[in-house]
């Protein structure tokens, strides 16, 4: 995503739930006379003395939850917020009713409201964040409100779903279809705004713009030989991809503008997303779908800083990190896409080991110009969207190749450890899995055959796999 903040990433749940009810028997129905949940703040537990920000600061303990079914006073007043805000007016007297609430769980919906009410009405929503949960926030309180949230990892509000469609529709009426599935396995607490919109275009062949602004796809992008690759330096990176003994090089700063492209490559149809937040590229098969001929597209919507991808022609919710269908008929059809190596080199190393590999155009066959620095450095202090509570083994930017082994243990190689071990004849592994150095980058194996691997930042694959094994040298 290129935008303004937003998007969590959350590490899995630390501490137990203890659930205790008091229940009356009238009859024949079991009526709850009482609830009370209780979450332990993750600071107050054994493992949360390492729960720390991004900047390895601290985090405040998680507020204690006494839920209760809502009155019907805070259930108006919830249905009051979007309503408001699509009336141009700010939904004040709902926000103090939610802050009097003393339920931490509607800090999720005050979130979202941060990111759609505007910059002007932030005091009050701050105030009422702040005292619903009893943890003050320092300068930018977008941030710091998400990342004590994904880091507390609160249970969402009864009817979150609906309450977040209500004010996301409010951005874009185009993401209704993501809404729609209400067995999705969508944790819609993960997803935020990116600050663009949908590309739900059908055909990206030529160049057609999205009409509102959106990080926009590249399908079917025109190639050139090797021997015409020289407008491309050799030292710049390229994400390497080989189908059935056919090459193709993808230059990094090409895919910084489309983040997403769809093609033909050793007669297989693909569909490779680049989340620029993660640093990490993935290549989905998408022919040979039962049922289904998937497009892939950039929804304009974070899930824990990732990219929300989408089949255009399903309205299907991927996840861009496994190809599993989180949402609509995909997901319905248990549908997991099937996926191949991308490897991270630079174009002169990618050209030498492959003679015959091809190259995106220098225009991408649509007449465009591609800076070659497109980001301009948007990410050098860190992460730009809350991530919550961070793995302090590694710096949050490292650079790890990310690899599930065939017994599926996650385990991360740090990128530069590596080539550093590999250089020196040192053989590295863990778990089964094997790292080598091919055309200049790395491919992991075990039991004898390539294994997917993919390029992550560490923050979000720990956050995305927090039982990672880490490869230390």
């Amino acid at each position: 995503m290129h935008l303004t903040p937003h998007a969590p990433d959350i590490a899995e749940p630390h501490g137990a739930i203890r659930l205790v009810r008091h229940v009356c028997k009238i009859g024949l129905l079991l009526l709850a006379c009482a609830l009370v949940v209780t979450v332990p703040a993750k600071a107050q537990t054994a493992t949360s003395a390492a729960l720390l920000d991004k900047n390895r600061q601290s985090l405040p303990p998680a507020p204690a939850l006494a839920a209760k079914p809502y009155s019907a006073a805070l259930k108006q007043a919830l249905a009051q917020g979007s309503q408001g805000l699509k009336n141009s007016q700010f939904p004040g007297a709902a926000v103090k009713a939610i802050a009097d609430s003393g339920d931490a769980r509607l800090a999720w919906y005050l979130f979202d409201l941060l990111r759609v009410a505007g910059s002007d009405n932030e005091p009050a929503l701050v105030a009422a964040f702040e005292k619903l949960t009893g943890a003050a926030l320092p300068a930018n309180p977008y941030t710091a409100m998400g990342d004590r949230l994904l880091a507390w990892d609160l249970p969402a509000p009864p009817g979150y779903r609906e309450l977040k469609r209500d004010l996301f529709l409010l951005i874009e009426p185009r993401w209704a279809v993501f809404f729609a599935d209400a067995d999705s396995i969508i944790d819609w607490r993960h997803v935020g705004w990116g600050g663009v919109f949908i590309d739900d275009r059908p055909d990206a062949s030529s160049g057609q713009a999205c009409p509102r602004g959106c990080i926009p796809a590249l399908d079917q992008p025109k190639v050139t030989p090797a021997a015409q690759g020289d407008w491309y330096s050799k030292d710049a990176i390229v994400f390497g991809v080989v189908v059935n003994g056919q090459a193709r090089a993808y230059p990094k700063h090409m895919m910084e503008i489309h983040e997403m492209v769809n093609d033909t490559l050793g007669g297989r149809q693909i569909g490779m997303p680049y989340c620029t937040l993660c640093l990490s590229a993935q290549a989905y098969f998408t022919d040979q779908v039962p049922g289904f001929k998937p497009l892939l597209r950039t929804s304009g919507l974070l899930s824990r800083s990732n990219k929300l991808m989408y089949d255009v022609r399903s309205g299907s919710v991927i996840d861009t990190f496994t190809g599993q269908a989180r949402s609509g008929a995909m997901r319905k059809a248990g549908i997991t896409l099937a996926q191949t190596t991308v490897v991270v080199t630079t174009w002169g190393a990618w050209r030498a080991a492959h003679p015959n590999t091809t190259l995106l155009a220098q225009d991408g066959g649509i007449g465009r110009n591609y800076p070659l620095n497109p980001l301009r450095g948007r990410d050098d202090q860190g992460p730009i969207f809350p991530v919550g509570d961070v793995d302090p083994r590694l710096p949050v930017h490292e650079v790890v190749l990310a690899v599930t082994s065939p017994q599926g243990q996650a385990i991360a190689f740090p990128r530069a450890a590596v080539q550093l071990a590999l250089a020196a004849g040192e053989k590295v592994s863990q778990a089964g899995v094997e790292v080598l150095s091919q055309a200049g980058g790395l491919r992991a194996f075990a039991e004898g055959k390539e294994i997917t691997s993919q390029q992550s930042f560490w923050f979000a694959w720990s956050q995305f796999k927090p039982k990672t094994q880490l490869w230390k040298r």
